[in-house]
C-alpha cells in the first residue's frame, strides 16, 4: 500500500516536498549583465559570473538531496539580477498562489513572469497584490498554519498588507502585522525574514537588535524558543536559515556562532558558500527558493 502524502503551503519548517528556484545563470545571465545592473540594485559589489554559478550548483546540491520535486523558473532577459530571489515574488498558501507586487522597482515584472510558470504548471493563483499595494514574499512568514506574519517595510506597505488581509481572513487565516524598522532605509534589503527563521514549531533564529518588542513578545509567548544571532553574523546572514525539515537547516558558510546554537538546540545543519550568490545581494536560502508545499 502506497502511502499517501499530506501537504500544506503553511509552514517554514516541516520537510520540504515541492519547490521553485531560479538559478543564478537565469538570473545573471552573463558577465555585462552583472556590470550594468549591480549598483542599480544596490549589491555590495559585483558578482563574479562563474564563482556564483560554481556556488549555485553547491547550493541546489543539497536542495536535490532533501526535496524530490524541485521546479525550475525560466530564464527571462527582462529580468534583473534579483529574480534569483524568487520567494519575493509570490507567497504559496493552501489556497493558490499569490502573486505580490514589488517594492522594489527593477523587480516589477517579476511576478507576472511566475504567474505565467504557475498557470503553465496548473497551479492556481488565489490573488493578487494590486497597486497602490506592495507587498515581497521575503516579508512574510508562516507561524502556523493559520497565521502569517507579515512585514510592514518600505517593500511590503500598508494598501498590499489590507489587500493580503482581504485575500486570507475570510479563509479563516489571520494575518499577524509586524512593524519593521527603518534600520538602512528604503534602499537596503529588510525583509521580515531579515530577523526571522522559523526551524521549527517552536524554534527560530532571529536578530533580536531589529525585531519589534511586540512581535518578539509574540513569539515568547507562542512557546517559541529563540536562537539569538550576533551583531558580528548579521550581514553574513546568519538570521536567514531555511528549514529542510524540522531542525534540519540550510544557512550560508561563515557564521560559526549561529552554527554552534543551531547544533546546541539539535539542529542538523548544511552550508554552502554564498559570497556571491547571496551576501553580494542581500538574500539567503529562504530568498533563494519558493517552497510550494511541505508534508504534515
Amino acid at each position: 500500500m502506497t502511502d499517501i502524502k499530506v501537504l500544506t503551503s503553511h509552514s517554514e519548517y516541516l520537510p520540504l516536498d515541492s519547490m521553485y528556484i531560479n538559478p543564478a545563470s537565469n538570473a545573471f545571465i552573463n558577465v555585462s549583465n552583472i556590470a550594468a545592473q549591480w549598483k542599480p540594485l544596490n549589491f555590495l559589489s559585483p558578482p563574479n559570473y562563474l564563482k556564483a554559478i560554481e556556488e549555485y550548483a553547491g547550493f541546489e546540491a543539497i536542495l536535490i538531496e532533501y526535496v524530490s520535486d524541485i521546479h525550475y523558473f525560466q530564464k527571462d532577459k527582462n529580468l534583473s539580477l534579483d529574480a534569483m530571489y524568487c520567494r519575493d515574488a509570490s507567497i504559496a498558501t493552501d489556497h493558490g498562489m499569490i502573486l505580490c507586487n514589488m517594492g522594489k522597482a527593477m523587480r516589477s515584472l517579476e511576478p507576472n513572469a511566475q504567474d505565467s510558470v504557475y498557470k503553465a504548471a496548473g497551479i492556481p493563483i488565489l490573488g493578487r497584490i494590486e497597486a497602490p499595494g506592495t507587498l515581497e514574499g521575503g516579508d512574510v512568514a508562516w507561524i502556523d498554519t493559520q497565521t502569517l506574519a507579515v512585514g510592514h517595510s518600505y517593500r511590503t506597505n500598508h494598501a498590499g498588507i489590507e489587500q493580503l488581509k482581504g485575500l486570507l481572513n475570510p479563509l479563516g487565516i489571520d494575518v499577524l502585522v509586524v512593524e519593521l524598522p527603518h534600520f538602512r532605509g528604503p534602499s537596503d534589503v529588510f525583509h521580515l525574514m531579515s530577523v526571522f527563521s522559523p526551524v521549527d514549531a517552536d524554534l527560530a533564529v532571529v536578530y533580536s537588535p531589529l525585531m519589534p518588542i511586540k512581535f518578539r513578545n509574540e513569539l515568547l509567548e507562542r512557546g517559541f524558543e529563540l536562537i539569538e544571532v550576533p551583531e558580528t553574523e548579521f550581514d553574513t546572514l546568519g538570521s536567514n536559515v531555511l528549514a529542510l525539515a524540522p531542525r534540519n537547516c540550510i544557512m550560508v558558510a561563515g557564521n560559526p556562532i549561529t552554527e554552534k546554537a543551531l547544533f546546541a538546540a539539535g539542529c542538523k545543519l548544511r552550508t554552502y558558500r554564498g559570497n556571491e550568490i547571496s551576501i553580494k545581494g542581500g538574500g539567503g536560502p529562504t530568498c533563494l527558493t519558493r517552497p510550494l508545499k511541505r508534508r504534515l
